[in-house]
């Protein structure tokens, strides 16, 4: 319960930041934990501010290609979990998503990445059929990932800082937010949206083209 709590927490924080940021017609904000430290450049002192940051992951996607940090470098991408027999929110976020897969596909800059926190049942064949009968011919722009149970929930929890995880309690077994995550080209968290609501996702593809605008400076 105390891990369910923190979770909750970071997700309304970041969201909430989210969506005053996104309105203002400025930059999107820079969400996450952030700390300054010092450093020495050609003699002088410099205060650097570091900013929260996705951290290195490997998951294999549904055409079995390993799809890591790497790939992802120097692009914009969005990021969620789900599971494929998932009785409630995931039917909601795929059709929601698929939006913004639809309009985005042609943007070489630009991916989606969807985690799966059932591994054990979504196999890599399993994913690969479940994004066919989406509509999906292949893992150019939207990734399906499977890979290491603990990984996943790992790299939700505390990189794209929302909720995933085992829950017996909840149906279909596990308790995952629907959040819809947008990661710019350094890595760094600049949005959270309620992938099952329309409205949220409207903002998410206003989001998108400010942040494939923006050049990365390093990563």
């Amino acid at each position: 319960m105390k891990m369910r709590g923190l979770v909750f927490v970071l997700f309304m924080v970041v969201s909430a930041v989210s969506c005053t940021g996104s309105n203002n017609g400025g930059k999107l904000p820079i969400l996450g934990n952030k700390y300054t430290e010092e450093k020495i450049v050609d003699g002088k002192k410099v205060v650097d501010t570091v900013y929260h940051r996705i951290a290195d992951f490997e998951f294999r996607n549904q055409s079995g290609k390993l799809v890591s940090n790497r790939d992802v470098r120097g692009k914009v991408y969005v990021a969620d979990f789900f599971f494929t027999s998932c009785p409630t929110i995931c039917p909601i976020m795929k059709t929601q998503m698929l939006r913004v897969y639809e309009t985005f596909q042609n943007e070489s800059d630009f991916l989606i990445l969807s985690h799966t926190i059932d591994p054990e049942h979504d196999t890599v064949e399993l994913l690969q059929d479940y994004a066919i009968r989406l509509g999906i011919p292949n893992a150019q722009t939207w990734n399906f990932l499977t890979g290491d149970q603990e990984r996943i929930f790992e790299i939700g929890q505390t990189s794209y800082l929302t909720t995933a995880m085992e829950d017996k309690n909840e149906l279909g077994g596990y308790l995952h937010s629907g959040a819809f995550v947008l990661i710019d080209r350094e890595g760094r968290i600049r949005g959270v949206y309620d992938g099952t609501k329309e409205d949220q996702v409207n903002r998410l593809m206003r989001d998108i083209p400010k942040l494939l605008k923006e050049d990365a400076v390093s990563y």
